[in-house]
């Protein structure tokens, strides 16, 4: 198992395309192609605000989005709707209690692009590693004994980069993301990584910032040596 040199996101010259075969694939927020997916290699690509993305026929690319989504907790808006669904649900909510079981549901949501999942049995496996070694975390949300919901990411020194969620129940992915960002605030936390705008982080609040500005935020709030968990 090889280490990656990842490049310095600030410095690195990202080309908008890449050929592989006879075939031209977008690259231009893809940092690096290729090399293993390891612990150590995720460490150092998350510290570096880079992460893995599986695409079919691809070597691995490792991400560092020109445009970047955040969500502020500042900035966060409930509806009213959800905000009284949550005060009322019955669900509870844990963390890092069923990492695996998380991941592996939320490989089975498929991708809006239609060509499946990107979690692939290599990165379940990878991440259950990382989670093992501290660096990944896991929200689950329970209907009683029944996981219904939840979400996992990574700690990327400080800084909580959401990965995916899932859910079986009505609202239960959102409830584990209210649950996450009230477990961050008491540990001073301020925002999330949220990587790639969605509809429904967009609803909440989340924006986009350019790459050098999110490497800027990362680094500053990296240097608070923060606890999230």
């Amino acid at each position: 198992m090889s280490t990656i040199i990842f490049p310095n996101p600030r410095t690195h010259k990202f080309y908008d395309y890449v050929q592989v075969g006879s075939y031209y694939y977008d690259a231009h927020d893809i940092i690096s192609f290729g090399g293993d997916l390891t612990v150590e290699n995720l460490q150092n690509a998350y510290r570096q605000g880079i992460f893995p993305w599986h695409i079919n026929g691809l070597p691995l690319p490792w991400f560092c989005p020109e445009k970047r989504a955040i969500l502020e907790f500042s900035e966060l808006h409930i509806p009213k709707s959800l905000r009284k669904e949550y005060a009322k649900t019955d669900f509870t909510f844990t963390i890092d209690k069923d990492f695996e079981t998380v991941i592996r549901n939320c490989s089975k949501a498929k991708r809006r692009d239609g060509y499946g999942t990107w979690i692939t049995n290599e990165f379940i496996k990878t991440y259950c590693e990382f989670h093992a070694a501290g660096e990944a975390h896991s929200v689950e949300v329970w209907d009683k004994t029944e996981l219904v919901g939840g979400l996992y990411g990574v700690d990327t020194g400080g800084v909580f980069c959401g990965e995916s969620m899932f859910f079986l129940r009505s609202n239960a992915s959102k409830f584990a993301l209210l649950h996450l960002i009230e477990h961050l605030k008491l540990r001073n936390s301020t925002w999330l990584d949220v990587q790639v705008m969605t509809p429904h982080f967009k609803v909440l609040g989340a924006k986009e910032i350019d790459r050098a500005r999110f490497l800027d935020k990362l680094e500053e709030t990296q240097s608070f040596n923060l606890k999230l968990f």
